[in-house]
């Protein structure tokens, strides 16, 4: 099924729906929450993606792999090149 016949598959069933309240405070809600899913920030991350990354970004210091800076400047430089 490509896009149109899906949006009026759903716009068929909502008019049936529609007819009880409850059922269509039931569909709103689902189709409230798939919504945030789809808006959901992708910058989130769990709390042990982030110590993780805090691991990851040590053992690379450790390395040598680190970025360094001299002043605020070179680091803001750096910062607007990404």
């Amino acid at each position: 099924m490509d896009a149109l016949q899906l949006n009026a598959e759903l716009y068929r069933n909502l008019g049936i729906i529609a007819e009880d309240e409850g059922m269509l405070d039931k569909v709103v809600k689902y189709v409230r929450n798939l919504a945030k899913k789809m808006q959901a920030d992708p910058t989130l991350m769990s709390k042990e993606e982030f110590f993780a990354r805090v691991d990851e970004a040590e053992r690379e210091i450790a390395e040598g792999k680190g970025t360094r800076f001299t002043d605020k400047a070179e680091m803001n430089a750096w910062l607007n090149s990404l």
